[in-house]
């Protein structure tokens, strides 16, 4: 199973006589996805990238029977191109592009209001289904298939984070990058919830960073609505308040509003474990016996099935008590006191690609 995209995806990509747009559209064709037309103004008749180039979305999803589009349209006329593609019959947008005027973008976030189409991005590396279909500029060979979803503001975070994942066996459901613009078609909460209600992803990495509240909404759905277990990175603890961080969303208000430390003691709160940096962030483990993903958590594990196991012991405690209890002390130690007792876990470091080591508890058995 995999959210939003899969093998029967039908993909028109806007702006693809242009550079990045036939690239990133060969791109996508070699790695599977079925990419059945392009759309540019005044281009209507054309071939690119070995597909039919239509004058309008329009034309192109009822021609060529599209659900979906990826743009790849200069900022400035970036926010009519999302019009257009909200505009015809599609299921999604995804836009590529970066910089889009904030002021093009409130217009569009109205628009979506309005119409049933989701757009993902702006300003975000896209959508992928590991094996079937990838819409957006995603490097497809990191990627494989599997049952940990992954939703992050940072397109290079996704790939660190899957890199590792795919290096130690551990494959993806769907990850989808939602941009890190201060308006985006598709938050945190939108894609969790999808996630939740995917029977097939079993556990989900969520990566954030400072800027916004979108992280601390997600938390508080998170403690309320999800079953699936959840970890979490919040990149930006350095930044200074008032300078913005490579995102046109990674800024921390003079208010104190968006920063790190108050991202993740939210995540805390929710039961969702934190890494401290890349190199120590939660990462995703496998179960022998069934596949089942595994949360690592300094000295801890949650699986799929719910259980935080005690890699010392081989003890399991289901993840929903250890999340209420954590809520009450969320601090690391504080939460391997409350799952070990006294048992002191063995560190065992366990090579994750680009994210280097990663000291976990003695989880050998458990892999």
């Amino acid at each position: 199973m995999s959210i939003l995209v899969d093998d029967d995806t039908r993909v028109v990509v806007q702006g693809i006589t242009g550079g990045e747009g036939n690239f990133h559209a060969e791109q996508m064709i070699e790695y599977g996805t079925n990419v059945v037309a392009g759309a540019v103004p005044g281009k209507g008749g054309q071939t690119a990238a070995g597909v039919p180039v239509y004058d309008t979305v329009q034309k192109a999803a009822i021609e060529e029977d599209a659900d979906a589009s990826v743009i790849f349209v200069p900022p400035a006329f970036a926010g009519d191109a999302i019009f257009e593609a909200l505009d015809a019959p599609l299921d999604l947008a995804v836009a590529i592009t970066e910089g889009v005027p904030t002021q093009d973008m409130a217009k569009v976030n109205k628009r979506l209001s309005e119409v049933d189409t989701r757009l993902i991005g702006p300003n975000c590396p896209g959508i992928i289904t590991p094996g079937e279909a990838k819409l957006g500029i995603l490097p497809g060979n990191i990627f494989s298939e599997g049952k940990v979803g992954l939703v992050s503001r940072s397109g290079t975070l996704t790939y660190q984070v899957v890199d590792s994942l795919t290096q130690r066996g551990i494959g993806q459901s769907t990850a989808i990058g939602i941009g890190g613009d201060p308006i985006i078609g598709t938050s945190f909460v939108d894609a969790l919830a999808a996630f939740e209600d995917d029977p097939e992803t079993e556990a989900v990495v969520m990566c954030g960073e400072i800027g916004g509240e979108d992280e601390e909404q997600a938390a508080a759905y998170i403690a309320e609505h999800m079953e699936t277990p959840v970890a979490g990175f919040i990149a930006g603890r350095t930044a200074p308040p008032g300078k913005r961080m490579g995102h046109a969303g990674a800024i921390v208000s003079g208010s104190g509003t968006g920063t790190a430390e108050s991202k993740i003691d939210a995540l805390n709160d929710a039961g969702v474990p934190v890494g401290d940096t890349p190199r120590r962030s939660p990462t995703t483990s496998r179960a022998s016996c069934n596949a089942l993903a595994v949360v690592a958590v300094g000295g801890a594990a949650v699986d799929g099935g719910g259980r935080v196991l005690d890699g010392a012991g081989g003890r399991a405690t289901p993840f929903a008590d250890c999340r209420r209890e954590h809520r009450r002390d969320a601090s690391p130690e504080s939460l391997r006191q409350r799952l070990f007792g006294d048992v002191e876990p063995v560190g065992q470091r366990l090579e994750v690609g680009l994210a280097g080591h990663f000291e976990v508890a003695r989880l050998q058995r458990f892999l």
